[in-house]
């Protein structure tokens, strides 16, 4: 004769198949990787489909490397459409994104040279040839550097990952003495143009990061 559960264990049954839901919950939220490895991720495949590029177009590999250009071209869609990305991770994302599109140019440039029946001299010399592609231009407009922290660290953020980008550290400008330094420019700026806001801008160009500040009318 079955047993028929009281209440009592029936609730308490309850109770531990919702806490083991929750956990399968919690561990396959924790297994989702984070924005930070997903930038890395993209770096590297972009880095390692130029190389399967490259060695296609010297002839040692008989296919275009398709797979790793459509994993490349998912992550970047992927992270366009994410909501919670940081100044410094949208401004690294966009530099990425700049950076696979022109190497996408390249590209499609040297395979119209294969098809038109150009030289593999020229082929070879192609990928070499490309020019250092440009990052999005980070903007940000302050009224009052002291009290508007978040806007002055959004700053910072994305100066911080234009000097990464070039291969340069940020470790002699802590936040701090960034601050302090954002709030005398633009206070010695406002008060020499009449002006009550400061446009500032960080972008990368020719391999140099380019720190702007100009009087916003």
């Amino acid at each position: 004769m079955p047993i028929r559960e009281n209440k009592f264990a029936r609730r308490a049954r309850q109770r531990g198949e919702t806490a083991n839901a929750n956990t399968k919950k919690l561990v396959l939220r924790d297994q989702q990787p984070t924005v930070e490895e997903q930038l890395a991720r993209l770096e590297e495949d972009i880095r390692r489909l130029k190389v399967e590029f490259d060695i296609y177009f010297n002839g040692a590999a008989k296919r275009p490397p398709y797979d790793t250009k459509g994993r490349v071209e998912t992550l970047i869609k992927r992270l366009a459409d994410e909501r919670t990305l940081s100044f410094a991770q949208r401004y690294h994302y966009n530099s990425l994104a700049a950076r696979y599109s022109s190497f996408m140019q390249l590209w499609r440039r040297t395979m119209q040279d294969r098809e038109e029946g150009r030289g593999p001299a020229q082929r070879r010399q192609a990928p070499q040839a490309a020019p250092a592609p440009e990052s999005t231009r980070a903007t940000f407009v302050c009224a009052d550097a002291r009290s508007d922290v978040q806007t002055v660290r959004g700053l910072y953020d994305a100066l911080v990952e234009a000097r990464r980008s070039c291969g340069e550290s940020a470790d002699d400008l802590p936040f701090p003495r960034f601050h302090r330094m954002i709030t005398e420019k633009s206070e010695a700026l406002k008060e020499r143009a009449g002006c009550e806001r400061v446009h500032f801008s960080v972008a990368v160009s020719d391999g140099r990061v380019q720190f702007k500040a100009k009087a916003e009318k």
